[in-house]
């Protein structure tokens, strides 16, 4: 396969797309004779600075293949840091390119827009003689049980409250809600405030409380959450972004607590489950979400929405309805992948009215041994195998651990066989672990898991 003239070779692509090409693929391919250093930073809240340092070619014939490299990478990392400001030092044509694709009417201006609003600031990509230096903010959370704690997930379907005394659960409650279609945040706060409440009223006090919730976090504030999707932006400035910060103040006034997205909760769940480190969650559902702890027990603060980060370098890649971008994670790693594949495999889902269903009709036709329906989950494990590894890069994980419904049943099964036999034969160098939830992580549960956040 060639692209940009760079020859790639992949030995087991997808049954059902053919045509995937992987990043690291194309990065491998890209960099082997790349000579010119470049290097690039991205600035986040708390003056957090996220460095790349990488190579570029020299010869103008790749001047194309330059821009792309470095737009895929750009783009990975502000999904994956987070950010609001992008720095850009040794070469001018990158730069020019960048800011004019960062900008009203470029090709990221959706990008442009969102992490502007995001951190509330102008988002600027600027040239300078010195990348700043590194910056990141790790913090030792997660794994305290000593006191009364409440824990609250907030989902976007149902909420789960948990009330917790010296690690023993001794109340646990699951709530329908529909926050996604509803305006007022107060409807969202009232909630929060009622499950909070059950729980505190089963403990003679509350010491903590800890929190996961979907969405974008930064200092226990929510930045962005599909929660708080028909609510007016005005409304969400001024009463949205702190919910959990008044409610638990009407609970407990200043007691500690802790507001975490909910990808790095599953993987702190998964972590304390299975006493490990170094572990990347990655969760395939309504949509997909990574999480880590690092080797030292730290949840990172990183907003890994890998739902909207490439893996796919193809031309022809499906393009994601939000931010109107291809080859992004969301049409790969969560049910929205199930149905772009399920036509490949001759299913059809136009009966179904929702994605969860859908999914659903295809787990179902698997159970029966339908073979179209088996490929479809290969399919999802072949991507799998060949993006592991520029995750291993980027995170650095030893054990990923699979949550989420496209990985239930037979179909996880059939996932991490697929991935994990990729990675022996064209990854051999990259050692990790593949995992599902044992029963133990699973009856730990994300509210359990989100009361031993807060140190008391």
């Amino acid at each position: 396969m060639n692209h940009f003239g760079f020859n790639i070779t992949i030995k087991n692509a997808p049954e059902l797309d053919p045509g995937f090409i992987p990043l690291f693929k194309f990065n491998e391919a890209f960099l082997k004779n790349a000579e010119k250093p470049i290097a690039i930073a991205i600035e986040r809240n708390d003056k957090q600075i996220f460095v790349m340092e990488t190579f570029i070619h020299n010869d103008k014939k790749y001047t194309e293949a330059n821009r792309f490299y470095i737009d895929r990478l750009v783009k990975f990392y502000l999904w994956q840091t987070g950010g609001f400001r992008i720095f850009i030092n040794g070469c001018d044509d990158i730069y020019h390119y960048l800011k004019d694709a960062y900008s009203q009417g470029g090709a990221r201006e959706f990008d442009c827009e969102f992490f502007g609003n995001l951190y509330e600031q102008k988002f600027e990509v600027l040239k300078c003689d010195d990348i700043p230096e590194p910056y990141e903010i790790k913090r030792l959370v997660g794994g305290h049980w000593g006191g009364c704690r409440i824990g609250f997930d907030a989902g976007g379907s149902d909420n789960k409250v948990a009330a917790v005394i010296d690690g023993k659960t001794v109340y646990s409650k699951e709530t329908v809600w529909n926050p996604k279609v509803n305006e007022n945040p107060d409807y969202h706060y009232n909630g929060i405030l009622a499950a909070f409440r059950d729980a505190a009223a089963h403990m003679p006090h509350v010491d903590a409380i800890g929190i996961s919730s979907a969405g974008l976090i930064g200092n226990n504030r929510i930045l962005y959450a599909q929660l708080f999707q028909k609510v007016p932006k005005e409304l969400f400035d001024s009463k949205g972004r702190e919910t959990y910060i008044r409610a638990v103040k009407e609970i407990g006034g200043d007691i500690p607590f802790e507001v975490y997205n909910d990808g790095d909760v599953a993987a702190l769940a998964g972590a304390i489950s299975l006493k490990r480190k170094n572990l990347l969650g990655l969760a395939l559902g309504t949509s997909f979400i990574g999480g880590f702890v690092d080797k030292d027990g730290n949840l990172s603060n990183r907003i890994s929405e890998l739902a909207f980060a490439p893996v796919d370098v193809s031309p022809n890649a499906a393009k994601d309805a939000w931010t109107q971008d291809i080859g992004v994670g969301v049409q790969y790693f969560c049910q929205e992948a199930v149905i772009k594949l399920a036509p490949a495999a001759g299913i059809t889902l136009d009966e179904f009215e929702t994605p969860a269903k859908k999914l659903k009709a295809v787990q179902d036709l698997l159970s029966t041994g339908h073979r179209g329906a088996a490929l479809v989950f290969q399919s999802i494990g072949s991507y799998l195998g060949h993006t592991v590894p520029f995750y291993y890069d980027v995170y650095g994980a030893d054990t990923f651990l699979l949550l989420g419904r496209v990985v239930s049943g037979m179909g996880g099964d059939i996932i991490i066989k697929t991935a994990t036999d990729i990675l022996s034969e064209e990854y051999p160098d990259v050692s990790v672990e593949l995992m599902l939830p044992d029963e133990h992580t699973r009856r730990l549960g994300q509210s359990v898991a989100a009361a031993s956040l807060p140190k008391i």
